[in-house]
């Protein structure tokens, strides 16, 4: 046998069983590759799916941030205008209530000097008749003095007469 055949022949229970075992499992491992391979395609379609439905999700998620920005934007416009309308509303109200005391200043204003009028005038009238009053007094005393001194008068008077009543029945007795 020649060295060849026996470098050949050891090197085929060598390597021959090694190769098989590595065909084996380089099978295995194609198996296992093609498995993979079909998890990864999986995998992949998944993922597709999941970034479609993902993508599906931002476009809805962008509609109703739009829709929530349209709701804020009529919300604010609503709410400046309301603001508006109340400040408006208050403007008005202020002025009506500075017209409204500016009025009562004036009714009042008349009304004091009304009231004063009013003083000026009874204070005349009881000076005028706390006037006729002591005029009254006055002349009441002068008739009470004139009343005495007629009284006074009456008595002397009735004095004298009785006197010359007595003279007179005298004289006629005499």
């Amino acid at each position: 046998m020649d060295v060849t055949n026996i470098v050949r022949t050891a090197l085929q229970e060598m390597i021959v069983p090694e190769l098989n075992s590595i065909k084996e499992e380089n099978a295995e491992i194609k198996t296992s590759l093609g498995l993979i391979n079909k998890r990864l395609d999986d995998v992949n379609s998944h993922l597709v799916d999941q970034s479609r439905r993902i993508d599906e999700t931002n476009k809805r998620i962008d509609e109703t941030n739009n829709r929530i920005d349209e709701v804020r934007a009529e919300l604010t416009g609503r709410i400046d205008e309301t603001n508006n309308r109340i400040d408006e509303v208050r403007a008005e109200l202020t002025g009506r209530i500075d017209e409204t005391n500016n009025r009562i200043d004036n009714v009042k204003a008349e009304l004091t000097d009304k009231m004063d009028e009013v003083r000026t005038e009874l204070t005349a009238r009881i000076d005028a008749t706390n006037n006729r009053i002591d005029q009254l007094t006055f002349q009441v005393g002068k008739i009470a003095q004139e009343m005495e001194r007629i009284k006074r008068e009456e008595s002397v008077t009735s004095d004298i007469l009785t006197r010359l009543r007595t003279l007179e029945q005298k004289t006629a007795n005499l």
